[in-house]
């Protein structure tokens, strides 16, 4: 069948410019929601007397039996088309002859793919959300388990206070409260219908906008045509939210790595997580966490790829717009596919806490809760953290920790250490003492983890 824009020229597009030109291999996905936007569109239509209430009728109707039958595998995408929207519109038209060819009166394929593809961002944005929602009930299910379980806290990746592996794993559930809020904060300001935006100046009809509006679940629609149909800062904007999820994603698969490492021990992977080498028979390797980080690289190249399309381009609507769709796209599905992996992967892996504390017991965690204790026998600070640096730099020199030193060599240091040192020192006593809001004690990550806990409902 010949393009339906085919009526001003004299030659057929050249195969491989159509090819080229042709975006029906990845905006095929979007038939759900280009279909419920031209059912939309066609009530509209009749409701205003744009088109008469039978046609209406017929196109809605048979709209509705498209959709059943893309769903059901009965109808197949036809790959010669250039794109989703022309085939919907293409088989409409076949069935229902010159009524079919009314469902373009006042809309623009501009205005048309703008709004499918609002369409579809909510639609995802929804099935990101469960995603997070599940890696935080993952999370949260093991800080439960892991609120007594202490383990060194780290800067520099050096071993720096003691807190518990439920503290920790809690930061992460707020990173990804963070990005969850994002997310719906992105589909805020996207909920705006561009239809009626037609090419880029409206239309003569009569549209009620409004209408259409709120039966595709829009909070209004775009008050300038030219912006309604150039618009993408939603794509950049939830794609930007996306890359964010990936980095924090990335960052806990970054601890999952060295946390499951030999070298650290401090949790074990379930083998269904985990693969082997081809030659080594020992390993077990934590291949879908560093996936999960190397994925992250993909929704970056997505946000730039975005951003660099839209840079230079003048209103309304040009053909490099379609690049938006491959790229949003992919961030979804990456995305999503990474969430989907990662929450039982944390759910299913065994902490190890006994390792954690012995990995504690070691780096001079404590060394701040030393200067800490002189503090309140009246040492100002600065002089208490030369004291104890000197210490700690002596039992290093001697291969011992601070818990080995006799309370006479504690004196040789300050007059001020008495035989309370050695609780005020205890890792139980480090964390327990910590009674800041926001800390590693057990109260404190209870109360956290409420917090998400209340969040999630």
């Amino acid at each position: 069948m010949g393009k339906m824009w085919a009526g001003r020229f004299s030659k057929e597009l050249d195969g491989t410019a159509d090819d080229f030109n042709s975006s029906i291999s990845f905006d095929r996905r979007m038939f759900r929601q280009d279909i419920r936007g031209s059912i939309a569109h066609a009530t509209m239509l009749g409701s205003k007397g744009i088109i008469s209430a039978a046609d209406s009728a017929a196109i809605t109707a048979e709209l509705g039996a498209i959709l059943e039958e893309l769903e059901s595998g009965r109808l197949e995408i036809d790959q010669s088309c250039e794109d989703i929207h022309m085939f919907v519109e293409q088989v409409l038209t076949e069935r229902l002859g010159e009524v079919g060819k009314r469902l373009h009166t006042a809309r623009s394929r501009n205005d048309q793919v703008a709004t499918d593809l609002r369409l579809w961002v909510r639609d995802e944005c929804q099935k990101v959300q469960q995603g997070i929602k599940e890696v935080l009930e993952a999370i949260v299910y093991q800080a439960e388990r892991n609120t007594g379980s202490i383990m060194p806290g780290y800067t520099h990746l050096q071993r720096a206070q003691p807190v518990t592996f439920g503290h920790y794993l809690m930061a992460y559930a707020m990173m990804l409260i963070r990005d969850a809020g994002r997310l719906d904060d992105a589909c805020k300001r996207m909920n705006v219908c561009p239809l009626g935006s037609c090419a880029l100046a409206g239309t003569t009809f009569d549209l009620d906008r409004s209408m259409t509006a709120s039966a595709l679940g829009f909070d209004s629609f775009c008050l300038n045509s030219l912006d309604g149909v150039s618009d993408r800062d939603f794509c950049v904007e939830i794609t930007s939210a996306l890359a964010t999820l990936m980095m924090h994603l990335s960052r806990m698969s970054e601890e999952i790595i060295l946390w499951a490492s030999w070298e650290f021990k401090f949790i074990e992977l379930d083998d269904s997580y985990t693969t082997g080498s081809s030659i080594m028979p020992q390993k077990k390797n934590p291949d879908m966490a560093e996936l999960i980080r190397g994925k992250t690289g993909r929704v970056y190249g997505d946000l730039i790829a975005l951003l660099t399309a839209l840079k230079g381009l003048p209103l309304a609507y040009n053909k490099d717009m379609q690049e938006d769709k491959e790229a949003i796209f992919d961030a979804f599905d990456t995305a999503e596919m990474c969430l989907s992996v990662l929450a039982p992967m944390v759910r299913t892996m065994r902490s190890c806490p006994d390792n954690m504390k012995a990995a504690a017991q070691k780096g001079f965690i404590n060394a701040t809760d030393l200067a800490d204790y002189l503090v309140k026998q009246g040492m100002p600070f600065r002089a208490a953290y030369k004291v104890v640096g000197q210490m700690v730099g002596e039992c290093i020199a001697n291969h011992k920790v601070l818990e080995d030193l006799s309370l006479d060599e504690f004196k040789q240091h300050s007059e001020l250490f008495e035989a309370d040192v050695y609780e005020a020192i205890s890792l139980e006593t480090c964390v327990n003492k910590r009674i800041s809001e926001g800390g590693p004690t057990e109260p404190s990550v209870k109360k956290q983890i409420a917090y998400v806990t209340e969040f999630l409902k």
